[in-house]
């Protein structure tokens, strides 16, 4: 049986909701705050977290970074863009707004564990160029009758940390602000007077092994993946 785990300070929401998952065949526990959540964390293993953000103590956007292991899907009233989309690069795999039908809550919650139950890939990819996320090999497949075999080059943490951010946002621009949060997860060897030696070095290899440009600098901005 499924274990969810709701983070709402809200008694007739939290009520609401476990009712509603109880009647469908899920376990349910509670927390009704930030703070609650963190001790309870390493306790107890659910299958996913429902995450309000306005919570007493440690709020849901301070919490959301902390919680590594599991599916997170936010529920807030907030219905601006951009508060979705940091929401959703900071790790939460769906956001649904408040107030929200209970059948479209179910379904995404459905798709969430579903998604969660998929095994997970260590090889990120963009076009011809592949990450291997546990080794920090990057390879590029060779063109189609080329003759040419795939060449690897194993980058370091923070390149192969930087290269994962771009891939898993592969049309988008990633501001250095944004990269250097992400990439802190994943190596702590980066800092905004590094981050340029850092990419240089990375385009570098990219262009080693795949023969054209991968990355490119918007100025003033960030950095984004091009496609050939």
């Amino acid at each position: 049986m499924k274990q969810i785990l709701i983070i709402d300070d809200d008694i007739y929401i939290g009520n609401m909701l476990e009712e509603v998952l109880r009647k469908e065949n899920y376990q349910v526990l509670r927390a009704y705050s930030g703070t609650e959540a963190t001790l309870l964390l390493p306790s107890v293993k659910p299958d996913l977290i429902l995450l309000d953000l306005m919570l007493p103590g440690l709020t849901g956007e301070e919490l959301l970074p902390r919680i590594k292991d599991f599916p997170v899907i936010v529920l807030s009233a907030r219905v601006d863009v951009d508060s979705k989309v940091k929401l959703l690069l900071e790790g939460a795999v769906d956001y649904v707004t408040k107030p929200f039908e209970i059948k479209e809550l179910l379904a995404r919650i459905t798709v969430a564990l579903r998604k969660n139950d998929t095994p997970v890939s260590n090889i990120l990819s963009f076009a011809d160029l592949h990450l291997d996320t546990e080794t920090h090999m990057v390879f590029s497949s060779p063109k189609k009758d080329s003759g040419a075999s795939s060449e690897e080059i194993r980058l370091t943490r923070t390149e192969s940390a930087i290269l994962k951010i771009l891939m898993l946002n592969p049309s988008q621009v990633i501001a250095k602000s944004l990269l250097l949060e992400r990439i802190s997860e994943d190596t702590p060897d980066c800092t905004d007077n590094s981050l340029k030696t850092h990419m240089s070095n990375l385009r570098k290899k990219l262009r080693t092994i795949g023969g054209r440009e991968y990355i490119e600098a918007i100025w003033g901005i960030g950095f984004r993946l091009v496609q050939e």
